[in-house]
């Protein structure tokens, strides 16, 4: 399935049937239908008494519509095989029904609006079965988010994480009072297995300290927020070229999980 027919996508396409459907309709109101010669003669023909711009704004209506939809009609297949024509698009070819030899009929094309929403449906079904669960950047953590978003949004993928990082840092000083320490020092500090000193909090996951695990994750954390700041912040920092958006992406969500796990953390002081 490619991406532009995403769940998304194949909804966003059955509002648009649906529009020119209703639009048509409305339009078909200030008509009668031709009964004679059909298929010669306009199928149907402007009611007297119909102002002109109400026409006019009805039928531009379903113009737009029409070109919101007709991209529905190449992905559902529906489509109407006319004797010295060939294969018509029945949105494409709405307009004939206005002037001499219509190639459709209004309830063809009202009949392959049905067909298009019927087989959307289906289309639907199919690509919400197979679709690969996908975490956007912007449901990361407010904090992380909020310092990597605008970059992020420019294409400065390292430098978002860089941002991203340094703002997860602030947190950990705001939350320690501690300033005049060097970032991985401080991560190795506040997380030690040692107790608390005068000045020197330190940050316990919550939870009996002698539960397996609170004392592994206490154990993971002194390790992987000392490497975290190494490993991704110090390479956002100091590199000079750019990342990939999966490169950025992968390192943007384990700050993010650092930064849940920091909020989730209690502290411990003398």
């Amino acid at each position: 399935m490619s991406k532009k027919h995403s769940p998304a996508y194949l909804r966003a396409l059955v509002d648009a049937v649906a529009e020119f459907e209703a639009a048509l309709r409305e339009f078909l109101t200030m008509h009668d239908p031709n009964t004679f010669a059909r298929g010669v003669l306009p199928a149907v023909y402007r009611r007297e008494g119909v102002a002109d711009a109400e026409y006019a704004a009805s039928q531009r209506r379903v113009e737009i519509a029409s070109g919101r939809a007709v991209a529905a009609v190449a992905i559902t297949g529906t489509r109407y095989e006319v004797q010295g024509m060939g294969v018509v698009d029945p949105v494409a070819a709405w307009s004939t029904i206005l002037g001499p030899k219509p190639v459709l009929e209004p309830e063809n094309i009202l009949s392959a609006c049905g067909q298009m929403l019927g087989r959307l449906e289906v289309h639907i079904a199919e690509a919400e079965a197979n679709a690969v669960p996908s975490v956007s950047a912007e449901a990361m953590h407010p904090l992380v988010w909020g310092a990597a978003r605008a970059m992020w949004r420019d294409g400065h993928y390292r430098q978002a994480v860089a941002g991203a990082a340094e703002a997860l840092v602030g947190q950990l000083k705001a939350r320690t009072g501690r300033n005049g320490i060097a970032e991985t020092a401080l991560w190795q500090e506040t997380f030690s297995e040692r107790p608390p000193e005068t000045g020197k909090p330190r940050l316990r996951w919550p939870g009996n300290p002698t539960d397996r695990t609170v004392r592994s994750m206490n154990e993971g954390l002194r390790s992987i927020t000392a490497g975290v700041q190494m490993t991704i912040r110090n390479a956002a920092a100091h590199e000079t070229g750019q990342w990939t958006l999966v490169e950025a992406s992968e390192r943007l969500a384990v700050l993010s999980l650092v930064a849940r796990w920091l909020e989730t953390c209690v502290i411990e002081e003398v």
